[in-house]
């Protein structure tokens, strides 16, 4: 494998062909808007002047490494390239549209692949005459600092490519985990009640913003607090996940969006870069005062991890993925301060099943309902 393509200049395309000419792979970086270009090379230059200045890399490495990255704004000039990452938006008809004019480009031989976050493999690869060479590979942001890709084989993806786009990611240096093609995948999907609990426990009244963002930090142990990192990620992005993964789900009720978050997307308070989310970043305006009380503190951070573990559980349980990549890929990928699966042995199984049955018994909601898998370990 020689030569890339990487379909989108955004921050994710951007970051992924860095990653990729880093591996000595000459890259072409497809982006139909000429405006993108500049940012993207900024991004890239930065980033590589970075690696320069803490003696990573030499000052020629740098520049060969740029050398190997081509701007192009045609995607007929990737023609000769052994993989195609797509990085952009997330919307099943456009991705479908680009991988049907990709294909007819590339060669026989040349592998597809999309880096979304929450759609479905397997109905990307039903737009291509050849959905046998179509996989997902998942890189999370930003790609050359995180370890973690995602490999999702579609139904129709062919049985040798998954082992194979695992050794390339390897030889990329990241951290591979193989993942069934479902919504969400890993991260998205386990990663759900980090936000979603958060949020349920903020309209119920129980605290506030502030107390609960520093229950999850100084208590939990994360580096960010669930809506520290929503104003972070931005509410278009990460409701749109939600609701993507909530409908994907069959509308079940674990993965219920909140009100409280559409509200901030319906009044343009995307967080961070708008200014203002569920926390007001105007310059000069202060941060509310957490209550820190322990004990409320420590109700705060078991109610969301014992969920968060729930979901870990549960994707265990319907084969999503191996035990190990599950943990990995919440430690490589989302920075958790240890696996949920460590997290419930260390818990005690048969304590993580009360904490749920009692939340089921408060609130006789399915969202509480305690995973099979989970259940058993307590007997």
């Amino acid at each position: 494998m020689n030569k890339i393509g990487i379909i989108g200049c955004g921050a994710m395309g951007t970051g992924i062909a860095q990653v990729a000419a880093m591996a000595g792979h000459e890259v072409f970086l497809c982006d139909s808007d000429h405006a993108a270009w500049p940012r993207a090379l900024t991004n890239l230059s930065t980033n590589i002047n970075r690696l320069v200045e803490k003696n990573k890399i030499s000052s020629d490495a740098a520049q060969d490494i740029l050398n190997r990255i081509l701007f192009t704004s045609a995607m007929e000039e990737m023609h000769g390239v052994d993989l195609v990452i797509e990085a952009i938006v997330e919307n099943l008809e456009v991705k479908q549209s680009v991988f049907q004019q990709i294909e007819g480009i590339v060669s026989d031989s040349c592998i597809l692949a999309s880096n979304t976050s929450s759609l479905s493999i397997t109905s990307i690869a039903a737009a291509c005459e050849h959905p046998e060479r179509v996989i997902g590979l998942h890189f999370f942001n930003p790609p050359p600092l995180m370890q973690l890709v995602e490999v999702i084989p579609a139904v129709q993806t062919a049985p040798e490519l998954p082992a194979y786009a695992m050794l390339v990611m390897r030889q990329w240096g990241k951290y591979p985990v193989l993942a069934k093609d479902t919504p969400g995948f890993i991260v998205n999907r386990i990663a759900r009640p980090f936000y979603g609990e958060a949020l349920r426990i903020y309209e119920e009244g129980i605290a506030d913003i502030a107390t609960i963002d520093w229950a999850m930090t100084e208590l939990g142990g994360f580096r960010m607090g669930p809506f520290e990192l929503m104003d972070f990620i931005g509410h278009d992005v990460n409701y749109t996940v939600t609701e993507t993964v909530f409908q994907a789900f069959f509308y079940d009720p674990r993965y219920k969006p909140a009100f409280s978050q559409k509200r901030l997307v319906e009044a343009g308070y995307l967080g961070r870069k708008a200014g203002r989310g569920f926390y007001d970043y105007t310059e000069g305006v202060h941060r509310p005062e957490p209550n820190c009380d322990p004990v409320l503190g420590e109700q705060i951070k078991k109610r969301i991890v014992v969920m968060l573990i729930n979901e870990a559980a549960d994707a265990l349980h319907w084969g999503i993925a191996g035990a190990e990549d599950i943990d990995a890929a919440m430690t490589k990928g989302v920075n958790y301060p240890k696996g949920l699966l460590q997290w419930a042995k260390e818990w005690g199984y048969s304590a993580c099943v009360d904490m749920l049955d009692e939340l089921y018994d408060t609130y006789r909601e399915d969202r509480y309902r305690c995973s099979p898998w989970l259940r058993r370990r307590g007997e």
